[in-house]
């Protein structure tokens, strides 16, 4: 593992969705595992971990910005070019990025904070906290830090020591568990098996940080899908997670998973077996009180989206509604969905709205014939 050197303030690639309006601070760089096949994001990347110096840095940068911002409020207009221009000035070099970074999150509300990159967790613990204590007595306002974190990871890190984490300020960890099926995650080289898992979520729950779990539908393929469903749902159902998060699978060509499919370790689902899987998913949940959130431009069906037990029906409802289409609805209603011109279920009802995917069909002239091939462009280019 190889300790930056400091570049400047930073911002890494991604974030969940549901951190949108989160300041984005860049802890580690690039992902410490970086194998899993589904996964393009990182390959050919190097890990480094930015020292705890470099983070505290970046965190000054922004309490500075934030500072000028609550300055020139309510200042005339010649009054906040002036602080505008020391605030440049004393940033430096690089400042255009803590700038515009600590401008939206102050415009957001600065609520919250998201560390990067995929694995803050691989971070020494006490740097971690230093960092976390740091934060929170520069912005005491913040009510939410969240980190991506991997079982194997969290797995290995002391109870105390994940207590002392959750006491400094992090409180909500996301994990992509993507499977519970131990072959499945063999074939994908995800690096963790079920047990490790539910191990880590467990963990997690028992210092008393939130826990987002991942789920991705379709990652077995054909041949997979029903386990994936079964063994997914039993884990979860072992770590009672706060929120089950669903990313349907998209196979990007320069997927080390796309090689899997051609050599037919993988027979690819289309939308209708992902529904299907997710149905039996959703139906094997129970005992547990989590929020499924189908948060992600990838789901074909965002009505799966509720909390357990008590909307389980109405995510199977919305689940069944698809199934139960005529299969020209279903074509029609995956081409709505993949161009945004559908939005919900609701939509579909929408004469006008139908109308516009009917003619977008004809215009391109998609038919059930090549749906399939039509739909996987539309869903990479989200990746």
């Amino acid at each position: 593992m190889r300790i930056s050197e400091y570049k400047g303030f930073e911002t890494g690639p991604i974030r969940p969705p549901s951190e949108h309006a989160s300041l984005l601070l860049r802890v580690t760089r690039n992902c410490p595992w970086n194998r899993c096949k589904f996964c393009t994001l990182y390959k050919g990347e190097t890990f480094s971990v930015r020292s705890k110096e470099d983070v505290k840095a970046d965190l000054d940068a922004v309490k500075l910005c934030v500072d000028t911002f609550e300055e020139m409020a309510g200042q005339p207009h010649e009054e906040q070019e002036r602080l505008h221009r020391r605030l440049m000035s004393q940033l430096g070099e690089n400042g255009q990025f803590a700038y515009l970074e600590a401008l939206d999150w102050y415009r957001a509300g600065m609520e919250s904070v998201f560390l990067q990159d995929a694995n803050t967790m691989v971070v020494k613990p006490a740097d971690l906290i230093e960092i976390l204590e740091y934060l929170r007595s520069l912005f005491p306002q913040v009510r939410r830090v969240t980190s991506y974190g991997r079982s194997h990871t969290i797995a290995r890190i002391p109870d105390e020591m994940l207590q002392r984490i959750a006491e400094a300020g992090l409180n909500r960890i996301h994990i992509g568990m993507e499977s519970g099926s131990d072959t499945i995650l063999t074939l994908v080289d995800k690096g963790a098996d079920k047990q490790t898992h539910i191990t880590a979520g467990r963990k997690v729950k028992a210092a008393g940080i939130e826990l987002s779990e991942y789920y991705i539908p379709g990652l077995g393929g054909r041949e997979y899908s029903r386990e994936n469903a079964l063994e997914t749902a039993d884990a979860l159902n072992q770590i009672n997670p706060d929120f089950i998060r669903i990313r349907t699978l998209s196979v990007p060509l320069r997927s080390l998973l796309y090689k899997d499919y051609q050599d037919g370790v993988f027979t690819r689902t289309d939308d209708t077996d992902v529904v299907r899987e997710l149905l039996l998913f959703i139906e094997k949940l129970d005992g547990i009180t989590s929020v499924v959130k189908s948060d992600h431009i990838l789901n074909l069906i965002p009505e799966v989206d509720g909390r357990l037990p008590e909307d389980k029906e109405k995510m199977l409802a919305a689940l069944r509604w698809y199934l139960d289409l005529p299969e020209q609805d279903k074509l029609l209603f995956r081409v709505g969905r993949r161009t945004g011109i559908l939005h919900s279920i609701r939509d579909f009802n929408d004469d006008d709205l139908r109308e516009t995917v009917v003619r977008l069909c004809r215009q391109n002239d998609i038919h059930a014939g090549n749906i399939d091939s039509v739909v996987t462009k539309l869903m990479n280019r989200f990746i």
